[in-house]
Order: structure tokens, then sequence, then C-alpha cells
């Protein structure tokens, strides 16, 4: 941010003005959206914020680095559901 802050101080009135735009975005988006928003929407969500679509599941490669053949992910949904081992 300081170094778009910078560009304020030039004597070119358009590089000043995108300086500032720039610098005012960057707080906004750091403040208000990182801040506010996404946890005031995760916290709406619930768990919804942690699904993971059934469609997407089918299509993503299972991929252990382990060596082991069932994934983090059954595992994961097999505890929630009550059916852990």
């Amino acid at each position: 941010m300081l170094v778009v802050l910078s560009f304020v101080f030039t004597t070119n009135p358009i590089t000043q003005q995108f300086g500032l735009g720039l610098a005012v975005a960057i707080l906004v988006d750091a403040t208000v959206v990182r801040l506010i928003l996404v946890p005031a929407t995760m916290e709406l969500l619930g768990e919804w914020t942690w699904r993971f679509p059934s469609w997407l599941d089918r299509l993503v490669p299972r991929i252990s680095v382990e060596g082991r053949e069932s994934s983090p992910h059954l595992a994961l949904t097999a505890a929630m559901a009550g059916e852990a081992d």
C-alpha cells in the first residue's frame, strides 16, 4: 500500500489520482471485505461454508501424499456422519 500511496507525491495529477484511488481501494478491501464481510458471511452460512459439493467430489482426483488409499475427505465425511472407525 505504501508503494501505491507514494504515487500521490508525484507531479502528474493523473498519477496522483491513481495512487490515491488504489490506496483507498486496498484499505477498503483489507478492512471492510476481509475483516467484516467474509467472517460475517461464513458465520451466516455455518456448515455450508465447508461443504464440498458431491458433483465436484466425483470430478476431483483422489491423491494421497502418505500412500493411503482412503482420502482425508472421506474420513472427515465419515466422522461427521457418525461412522468413524
